[in-house]
This record gives structure tokens, sequence and C-alpha cells, in this order.
């Protein structure tokens, strides 16, 4: 069985405060964008293992520990399920908030439940997904939500970007996730992410941020440089995504900025 686990971005990301378990509460939106991995498993009844083989992009690390077994894992402990090989073109860049690793878990539960027939709900999937990472449950529905909580928490809004073009640029920078928390001071934003969605996407820029940009542009200057860039190309709105490191621009029109960063990793395409 063949699927695509796409990536997403952020649509504007506040830090709101720290919670008792170590974890930060957070407000953001996730908008699904068209980077896809290639996901695919077939039954093998001559073995006793699943195995993942990963292609594409190099994922370093004990295949063992990738979500992708994990989410097998997770359903085979209240399912019977049969051993599989599992094949991953990956394709979405890793560490760069787009949240690739996520979409590749949320696809393969969903793979097993209609593959097996397992009758699962799309909310007992979110749940699922939810033990696997925060934005995990995202990809469930896969489409434009308001996210709370640790972000696991989420509500359908209105949102269409369809006329607009999208322009990612990852540099060759690794930001770790607690390095970028360790930057931020949790905040009540000004802004209700909610209302600032329905005001014109040109007010984006005044309205909306992304709480981890100042400490991580302060450290990873190259990372700002793509944003400046973004917006002297005419984007409407440039953010971070995630805790980087990717940079995403919205422009009114296709746009390609291969000649200013030959070695970073760039996409483009239109929204939907």
């Amino acid at each position: 069985m063949l699927s695509f686990p796409n990536a997403k971005i952020n649509l504007g990301l506040n830090i709101v405060e720290k919670r008792l378990d170590g974890f930060h509460n957070i407000e953001t939106i996730f908008y699904p964008v068209g980077i896809k991995d290639a996901l695919e498993f077939v039954v093998n009844d001559d073995s006793q293992l699943t195995t993942l083989t990963i292609s594409g992009i190099k994922v370093d690390g004990d295949l063992s520990n990738n979500l992708i077994i994990k989410a097998y894992n997770l359903l085979a402990q209240d399912f019977s399920l049969p051993v599989l090989d599992i094949y991953l073109r990956k394709q979405i860049p890793l560490g760069a908030g787009l949240g690739g690793g996520s979409a590749d878990a949320a696809f393969m539960l969903q793979q097993l439940n209609d593959n097996f027939k397992l009758g699962l709900s799309i909310s007992k999937l979110e749940t699922y997904a939810a033990q696997l990472g925060s934005d995990c449950p995202f990809f469930i529905q896969n489409k434009p939500v308001f996210a709370h909580g640790r972000g696991e928490l989420m509500q359908n809004i209105d949102l269409s970007l369809k006329d607009y073009y999208l322009l990612v640029i990852k540099p060759d920078i690794h930001v770790p996730t607690a390095l970028a928390y360790a930057g931020c001071k949790p905040h009540k934003s000004k802004h209700d992410l909610l209302q600032v969605i329905q005001t014109p996407l040109e007010d984006w820029k005044n309205l909306m941020k992304n709480d981890f940009e100042d400490s991580i542009f302060t450290q990873f200057p190259p990372i700002l440089d793509i944003k400046n860039k973004m917006y002297e190309e005419g984007a409407i709105y440039a953010s971070m995504s995630g805790s980087g490191s990717s940079v995403f621009g919205i422009f009114d029109q296709e746009k390609s900025l291969k000649e200013c960063f030959p070695s970073h990793f760039i996409w483009g395409g239109k929204l939907e």
C-alpha cells in the first residue's frame, strides 16, 4: 500500500506558557503543504521481524526508534498485524520544522487502519497519533487547524491559500528543539491568531510571528538572511516554520531563489 505523507508549515507560533510537565503550551496555525515523502509496505510472511528501509534523504539513528516503526508497534499492541517490509522515500528535509517524521507516522497509522480494516475512527486514530508526537494528530485529517496545548489540541478553521504560491528554503543548519525553547520566554501574544487569519494576507507580516525567531535568528543569522531575502523578492508573508530551520514565503506568483541559495533545499509550488 502506497501513500504520500506531506509536510506542514506554521502560520504564526506563540509560545504561551511552560507547563508543569516540562512541555510548553503553544498556539499556531498548521497548514498542509505539498512537499511529500513516499511510504509503502508489503506483507512478508517469511519473516518474523517488521523492517524499515529508507532511501532519499539520509536518516541517521537506530531505525527501531523511527516514528514509522513506533506507529506500527503502537497498533500491534492492540491488533494482530502481519510482519511488514516498510519502505520510505524521504524527501521532506529533517530538522526543518515541517513535521515530516510526524506525517510519516500518522500516514502509517492510517494505512494500517485502511489496509487491515481495523475499524478505527478518525478520533481514535488521532488519540493513537498523539502518543507519537504533539503534531502527529494534525496529519490524520490533514487540513488547516488552529492548534494549541502542546499542539495536539486542534480546532478546524476556514482558511484557504489556494490562490498563492509557496517557497520553502532550508539551509544546512540543525536547530535542536531544546535549544529553540531555551531561548524563548513564554508570553501571551498581543494578537489572536484566529482573528489574524481573517485579515488580508498583506497584514499578516505585522500581526503574526513565530516566537522562536528572535533567539534563533540571533544564534543562526543565515536563517534570518533567508527570511529577509523572501521579503526582498516580494513575499507577502514569510516566516520560519516551527522551531526551524526552514523558512517559507507566500507569494502571489511562482518564485525560485535557487541562484541565491544554490546549496540549500528549496521547494516551490502552489498552495492548496
